[in-house]
């Protein structure tokens, strides 16, 4: 492996440095739109409409048992 100059090293350093930066502005840019519950909302509205459904047809059948127990 030959030996690298000071000035290669820097320029390589501040190459690394610049990836580094798109990168993490790429990561936080990803993960505020993973974290966004409003858009995920409206993305999967469908989804959550069925899954309340479910929900509250669950929630009344129980509540239907227990009435007809009493």
């Amino acid at each position: 492996m030959a030996a690298r100059s000071a000035a290669e090293i820097r320029s390589s350093i501040e190459s690394n440095r610049m990836e580094l930066a798109v990168s993490v502005d790429r990561l936080r840019g990803e993960v505020a739109r993973m974290t966004d519950w409003r858009s995920q909302v409206e993305r999967h509205r469908s989804e959550i409409t069925i899954g309340v459904a479910v929900v509250g047809l669950f929630i009344a059948g129980r509540m239907l048992r227990r009435r007809s127990r009493d």
